[in-house]
């Protein structure tokens, strides 16, 4: 697997950087390019033997004569891909508390040795919690394109966040 890009692939980023965002500055409608990692046939060997050792993950011989005639990926190694992708570009540094989970993973079409993905992601909602006011509530549409732009891997991530204001109350309380 390359190593990922540190730029955005995007004409617009986030106003601020990772490492300063909180749940403020994901808004509504905002969509965003992250990438690429380029998987190669020995990332997909590696992770099927490890993780999801099927023949179309692990057997290149087995894997042309199975369903998508060649070798592929296991969506559970697109899903890492992405996640890299994700928490490299576009979920905060300091505002990320966790997730409660993400909805309706979807494999669209397989990824293939030498694919080049990207992250898309569109920010659905954000709310501020009903229970906790120091955090929000952001539901984040992702789309893992390849290099012809086709999604790969669809899904909406759900996740706390941080309040800004809610940073800043605790920094000048003295908590870190």
């Amino acid at each position: 697997m390359t190593a990922p890009t540190t730029t955005t692939l995007s004409d617009a980023d986030f106003a601020v950087p990772i490492e300063d965002r909180y749940f403020e500055d994901y808004v509504p409608g905002a969509v965003y390019v992250y990438g690429s990692i380029t998987v190669t046939e020995e990332d997909i060997l590696r992770f099927a033997r490890e993780f999801d050792p099927q023949g179309i993950h692990i057997d290149p011989q087995a894997a042309l004569r199975g369903p998508y005639q060649g070798l592929i990926a296991s969506g559970w190694h697109t899903c890492a891909v992405m996640m890299r992708l994700y928490a490299d570009h576009y979920i905060s540094k300091v505002g990320g508390l966790a997730s409660p989970g993400i909805d309706e993973l979807r494999w669209v079409r397989p990824v293939r040795p030498g694919d080049s993905l990207c992250l898309r992601t569109t920010v659905r909602e954000s709310r501020p919690s009903r229970s906790k006011p120091d955090r929000g509530l952001v539901h984040t549409g992702i789309e893992v394109l390849n290099q012809l732009g086709e999604p790969v891997l669809t899904m909406t991530a759900v996740n706390f966040l941080l309040r800004r204001t809610a940073a800043g109350e605790a920094a000048s309380a003295g908590y870190s």
